[in-house]
């Protein structure tokens, strides 16, 4: 009877422990499966297809190209020509020799072989007429005229042969190691030639070397008397971060442009050759920027004079050596992966004075997934003189002594 009477109390109890149970273990399953975050391990993706016959993106601070296709093959420059002219007008302003107020005439020839009678681009600056050497600089750089680059190469050398030797002077002190100019526009001439790789240096050497004549390549348009005409560069329009460089064309080179933009702290520089229109060669540039903007970034390894190790000197009135680089080492490398370098360094196991401050001493090699990224000479930070006799007889008995 009393079991009888409780029993509706106990099965409502069970029930409800039974209730508690369920929920507390409810609360306390595995939520669903995260997507997978991002890691190292995913690999960074091909860059965007592009349309031409040779192209590269370079990270400016290290020089590094980042992807490219037949960045070597040789290519007709067209206007891109342009810019080894402006380097080499900024250089010899630098010296001395030419200055911005200088008046330039625009020859009959500059007129003929560049002017508005022609089928390639001209600035509009009147025949027989001069002008200030800065305001023909603009209207080559930012309205790609033909007889500015000829009149600014007679002004400067006596004539666009003469100056054409200028060019490939400069190209070799720059590095450019596969190139030649025969003339100052880019207009289609035989042995008128460079490479992607070639010009993609040319372009940081212009933006490192002459900051002030580079920025001539960003502005938007430029007027010369009731003509004004807008820079061939869409990209400019298209993209706060882009400052630069040149446009290029002609039926043999096709569509060309060498651009430049910085984010940030980083630059990097494209190169587009025998694209097939102004439209596809500004698209696909971008697509490169962008890329290599969003999976690549760079980093500084060691700083110029830096003390990487310090060794041992035998014979020698100091008994240990820094070592160090004599450049500062950056490395561009895919986005996450900086903590995968792996910086080794090849050292004599045996270092004997005289070491003079500078000498080479052995190689600091950085590696990234097995392959090289980085090599360098590793030099003396400090001159090391030979000790006295004692110390170096002692010395050579110590390294006798020491030799099994």
């Amino acid at each position: 009877m009393k079991f009888a009477a409780i029993r509706p109390t106990l099965v409502a109890v069970l029930a409800l422990s039974v209730s508690v149970l369920e929920m507390a273990l409810a609360q306390e399953a595995p939520a669903p499966d995260a997507p997978a975050a991002l890691s190292d391990a995913v690999p960074t993706p091909p860059p965007p297809p592009v349309v031409g016959n040779a192209w590269l993106l370079m990270d400016y601070e290290t020089g590094q190209v980042l992807a490219g296709e037949n960045v070597d093959e040789r290519v007709e420059p067209a206007s891109i020509t342009k810019v080894m002219t402006s380097y080499v007008i900024a250089a010899e302003m630098a010296a001395g020799k030419v200055g911005p107020d200088d008046q330039v005439m625009l020859s009959e020839n500059a007129w003929r072989t560049g002017g508005a009678m022609t089928d390639g681009s001209y600035s509009g600056f009147e025949v027989n007429q001069t002008a200030p050497l800065l305001d023909m600089e603009k209207g080559m750089a930012v309205q790609s005229g033909n007889d500015a680059a000829i009149a600014l190469a007679e002004h400067v050398a006596g004539s666009e042969e003469s100056f054409a030797a200028l060019m490939n002077a400069y190209a070799d002190r720059i590095g450019l190691k596969n190139s030649h100019f025969v003339n100052a526009h880019g207009l289609s001439a035989e042995n008128h030639y460079s490479t992607a790789r070639d010009l993609a240096l040319l372009g940081r050497a212009m933006i490192r070397d002459y900051p002030e004549q580079y920025a001539h390549n960003k502005v938007k348009q430029f007027t010369v008397g009731p003509i004004t005409q807008r820079n061939r560069n869409l990209l400019l329009w298209r993209d706060d971060s882009v400052d630069g460089i040149k446009t290029g064309h002609h039926s043999k080179a096709g569509y060309c442009l060498l651009s430049s933009a910085k984010r940030g702290d980083q630059r990097l520089i494209a190169v587009v050759m025998g694209s097939t229109g102004e439209a596809q060669r500004a698209t696909d540039s971008l697509a490169l920027l962008n890329w290599g903007f969003r999976f690549f970034e760079t980093h500084k390894l060691y700083d110029a004079g830096q003390a990487i190790s310090t060794q041992k000197i035998w014979k020698g009135k100091a008994n240990e050596l820094r070592m160090g680089l004599a450049e500062p080492l950056l490395i561009s490398m895919p986005r996450g992966k900086y903590d995968q370098l792996e910086p080794t360094m090849d050292v004599p196991k045996t270092l004997v004075a005289p070491v003079e401050r500078g000498q080479a001493i052995g190689t600091v090699r950085v590696t990234l997934d097995g392959e090289v990224v980085a090599e360098r000479p590793l030099v003396a930070l400090d001159a090391v003189e030979q000790a006295g006799f004692f110390k170096r007889l002692w010395h050579e008995f110590l390294m006798w002594w020491n030799s099994d």
